[in-house]
């Protein structure tokens, strides 16, 4: 790869996610864009069966538009007592519209009679990576833990506040921003891509998008 850094945009107008990929990504030799730095102001309708399919729409979206290399993620939160909602409607939970607390106080409704032992929830992401030439990777993660009785913490967005961590007994909205990265869902899909990076064959496919790079 050239001394110059790539430039790759970030398919998502959320800032705690934009500030995630840049902490769990700040290893590799890239410029992270968030839309607003390419002249994006929105992102297609997530209209997808499946994470994967959600984080391809977004992603393919922005390569398209900008001629730059993009990575989309979609992420959900499947609840055991629920039968695996809210899912690939996560963001949307509730109804259109909703603001983080009103999707957390609509799961928290919906559990209000559940016993702590039927509590148990696996978050899930899916990141991709587009071209503009067409090339998609794909990288997953997923952790598990439980769904709170309550919000606790400042920190995160969306339901990190009612997710807490089996691995650091706490939710994620208590933890740091490391600590968060090191065992959440998007942290290990982004792993994921940062060791595709950094081997061969990533090496390989990175090298080739540079020269499609154009000034914005």
């Amino acid at each position: 790869m050239s001394a110059k850094r790539l430039r790759v945009v970030v398919a998502t107008g959320n800032p705690g996610k934009l500030r995630e990929f840049k902490d769990a990504l700040s290893r590799l030799e890239l410029d992270l864009l968030g839309l607003g730095d390419v002249g994006l102001t929105r992102l297609p309708e997530e209209t997808g069966a499946s994470y994967e399919e959600n984080a391809l729409l977004k992603a393919g979206f922005v390569a398209l538009r900008t001629k730059l290399p993009a990575l989309g993620d979609d992420s959900g939160l499947e609840v055991d007592a629920l039968g695996g909602r809210p899912g690939v409607f996560s963001a949307r939970y509730g109804g259109d519209g909703l603001s983080d607390g009103e999707r957390m106080a609509h799961l928290l409704d919906e559990m209000k009679d559940v016993p702590r032992k039927g509590r148990g929830a696996t978050f899930r992401c899916v990141v991709v990576l587009a071209t503009p030439g067409g090339e998609v990777a794909r990288f997953e993660g997923e952790t598990r833990g439980e769904v709170t009785w309550g919000p606790r913490g400042d920190n995160g967005f969306g339901y990190d506040p009612v997710f807490a961590s089996a691995e650091l007994g706490k939710t994620f909205a208590e933890a740091t921003l490391a600590e968060k990265r090191s065992v959440s869902h998007r942290g290990r899909a982004l792993q994921a891509f940062l060791d595709w990076a950094r081997s061969p064959i990533g090496k390989r496919t990175m090298e080739v998008m540079e020269p499609r790079r154009e000034e914005i």
